[in-house]
């Protein structure tokens, strides 16, 4: 077996080729949560990854993951040189656009390699959409795949992509390859853009879910019903949900310290939805109350914690006297 550089190739070889064109290297910028779930999942596919991270520590640990074919570059310029395909996983649609337009970009180099970007982001869609026209006017590709999952699920395959952009780029054989090892389960959503609104309508089905089950985990100890009894109730009634199949077990242990998703993450979609919702003159009052409730959980220290966690602030939510 020829041994991987640091950077991810074979030495002294070639990438390998596939029925779809070259096999690897795959970019991969942002080496959080989702990031490396994700460069588990292209290892696991076959694929080489080359990552870069703006933090130091996530680097680091990426280097260290033992993932076969994995490399760490040192921009994400040197992975638009020596990458066709990118795949970013970054915070917001700001950190998309420093990452493929800014000075040190993917396509800052007159010699950028890149044809096709993968943004698996949850982002803002009227500005995924205009980034969408300035790169098909340079030649380069671009998709949208925002997962609907937690880190967890992303990583067992489980969580479900859902697709924005040309549908022939999609089918393209090297594409649908890529696209399989992010994730098998996928819903083509529409064009540029349309990634973006189905997360974050989903995104506001779900993270309402959660919170409803906070709060009724706290409205039944309010009333002398034990969590672990509360949490019984709910999976044996139509109360039934993913929300407490996946955040009740956590709710009832209070273990919230080794995310899958972050309450400062959610906490950025709900501010997009109400800003779209906004923009289109729609009111959404329940995604106003839960902003609110997440604000405060993000002020009282917990925005690093898992999403399960908002069950805290609403303990906190006394009536006053």
């Amino acid at each position: 077996m020829a041994k991987m550089s640091e950077r991810g190739e074979p030495n002294g070889r070639k990438d390998p080729v596939g029925p779809g064109g070259p096999v690897g290297p795959v970019g991969l910028v942002g080496l959080g949560l989702v990031g490396t779930a994700l460069a588990a999942r292209l290892a696991q596919a076959g694929f080489a990854v080359l990552g870069f991270d703006r933090r130091d520590e996530a680097c680091a640990a990426f280097a260290r993951s033992g993932l076969r074919g994995a490399g760490v570059a040192t921009t994400p310029a040197e992975i638009g040189q020596r990458c066709e395909r990118v795949v970013l996983a970054v915070f917001d649609t700001a950190g998309v656009l420093e990452v493929v337009e800014g000075p040190r970009g993917l396509l800052s180099a007159p010699d950028a390699a890149t044809r096709l970007i993968v943004d698996c982001s949850t982002g803002e869609p009227d500005a995924l959409r205009a980034l969408a026209a300035r790169l098909a006017a340079r030649g380069v590709d671009f998709l949208e795949a925002p997962l609907s999952g937690s880190s967890r699920q992303i990583a067992a395959g489980t969580a479900t992509l859902l697709l924005g952009g040309a549908a022939h780029v999609a089918a393209a054989p090297a594409n649908a390859a890529l696209l399989d090892a992010l994730s098998p389960r996928r819903i083509h959503a529409g064009g540029a853009g349309m990634g973006a609104c189905a997360k974050l309508a989903t995104n506001l089905v779900l993270g309402l879910n959660r919170a409803v089950l906070a709060e009724g985990f706290v409205f039944a100890e309010q009333l002398g019903i034990a969590p672990s009894t509360f949490l019984e109730l709910v999976l044996a009634t139509p109360a039934r949900s993913e929300a407490a199949l996946a955040k009740g077990g956590q709710m009832v242990r209070g273990d919230f310290g080794a995310p899958q998703s972050r309450i400062r993450q959610h906490l950025k979609d709900v501010e997009l939805m109400l800003d779209s919702a906004n923009a289109a003159g729609q009111r959404l009052p329940l995604s106003q109350a839960h902003a609110s409730l997440l604000r405060a959980a993000v002020a009282a220290g917990d925005g690093e914690l898992d999403n399960a966690a908002v069950i805290r602030q609403l303990r906190r939510e006394r009536s006053p006297g």
